[in-house]
């Protein structure tokens, strides 16, 4: 068996989500939480790293949540990930798609097995709407990677976004949900009755369809981004910020989640820089606590460029609002350039999208295509937090109901 250790710190959620891979693929490990032990932050900042989590498989570092290369290096296979998979005692939930699926004409179908799509599938299961759920990966997306939430309704306590999501799947099969692993790879809405998903394996036909999927990240990237990730490039405050005490960060972005993270840091570092790619910020961002903060500094129309450094961040490289390129010396960088961005692109032009992605739908849900709804981190709100999307997926659902029923008002469930 190979030696790993992972250093990890309290609160993040790539740290849990790699911890219970590895006792998913049979390996034991030992645990150095960096929040718990400052020794650890210590050992870390020796070899130029300041994120978590960073694993040593036999003394080789693999900095940040890196499954695949970390499957690699030891040698785990598919067909071993699977047969573990099949061991554990938690019953399969999502299957792979079969000849019958296609077969099918689905009263629901939600694309997306995350808190909008599955609270959605409960109301159209409980409506005795025919309800299939497709997630091409339903143990990665935002809820399912979050490492504590205390505070959903009805839920006391504190639990990982994985224990959550797991008990709402439970909840949609036991009333009646189909669930399968597979990618949506393109849509057809032009059937005014039948609407069509084609999946890798097969194409599903549904009456009516919940786009419900998730958000990712920006692929681009900044020159230095990929050599220095976990060196000083970072995307998450709550994971890395500790390891900036008392040390000059910058922070790049012009949405609410980037002033967000610039508060959290300025609890840590000495100095916040923030940088804001044009002269404004987007949306709702509230700068008063910001201005209020003595350490950090905003600079509008400033552009980065580059990441430089040797074994860890030193510099960025910086078009400033004169478009002069300058240098500013810093210890890291955290990128929130384009926050996340719905992974609608398999859309196209079925349905109507706003220039970052996002359906646009009416106060039911309604897109621009009748019998097709879009919730979740799929539309723009004010706010992204699982109960609004689980609310989106309950709204949705009682439309799609009365679409399919073709009654002239949605009827609410009271029992």
């Amino acid at each position: 068996m190979p030696t790993i250790v992972i250093y990890s710190s309290t609160g993040c959620p790539y740290c849990e989500k790699i911890k219970n891979e590895l006792k998913e693929w049979g390996y034991t490990y030992e645990e150095r939480n960096v929040t718990d032990n400052p020794k650890f932050f210590d050992d870390l900042h020796e070899q130029g790293m300041f994120s978590t989590p960073v694993v040593f498989i036999d003394g080789e570092a693999f900095i940040g949540y890196r499954p695949k290369k970390m499957k690699k290096a030891l040698g785990v296979t598919e067909d071993q990930v699977k047969t573990t998979e099949s061991s554990d005692a938690t019953p399969v939930l999502f299957e792979e798609p079969s000849k019958e699926i296609f077969e099918e004409v689905y009263d629901f179908v939600a694309i997306g097995g995350g808190p909008a799509g599955t609270s959605a599938a409960v109301y159209a299961a409980r409506a005795r709407l025919k309800t299939l759920i497709i997630d091409k990966s339903p143990s990665s997306g935002t809820l399912a990677i979050t490492h504590k939430i205390a505070n959903y309704p009805g839920v006391p306590g504190e639990v990982t976004g994985q224990e959550l999501l797991e008990k709402m799947h439970i909840q949609a099969k036991d009333f009646g949900t189909t669930m399968i692993r597979s990618n949506v790879l393109s849509v057809d809405f032009s059937d005014e009755d039948i609407k069509k998903l084609v999946l890798p394996e097969g194409t599903i036909k549904a009456k009516s369809v919940f786009i419900a999927v998730g958000a990712k990240a920006p692929g681009s990237k900044i020159k230095g981004e990929e050599e220095f990730t976990g060196r000083g490039v970072s995307y998450c405050s709550t994971c890395d910020a500790a390891f900036f005490a008392d040390r000059a960060v910058a922070v790049v972005g012009d949405t609410d989640e980037a002033v967000h993270e610039s508060l959290a840091l300025a609890k840590f570092a000495r100095e916040v820089l923030l940088l804001v790619p044009t002269n404004k910020f987007k949306g709702d961002a509230n700068i008063d606590e910001l201005k209020a903060a003595g350490n950090v500094t905003i600079y509008y129309n400033h552009r980065l460029k580059e990441i430089h450094g040797d074994k860890k961040v030193q510099s960025l490289l910086i078009r400033d609002a004169d478009k002069n390129e300058v240098t500013w010396e810093v210890d890291g960088v955290f990128l929130y350039l384009a926050g996340l961005k719905p992974g609608t692109d398999f859309l196209q032009d079925s349905v109507k999208r706003d220039s970052e992605g996002y359906v646009v739908v009416d106060e039911t849900l309604k897109t621009s295509v009748d019998g097709v709804y879009a919730g979740g981190d799929a539309r723009r709100t004010p706010i992204k937090q699982a109960v609004i999307s689980a609310a989106d997926g309950c709204i949705a659902a009682l439309s799609a109901d009365q679409h399919v029923n073709k009654r002239k008002q949605m009827r609410p469930q009271y029992s």
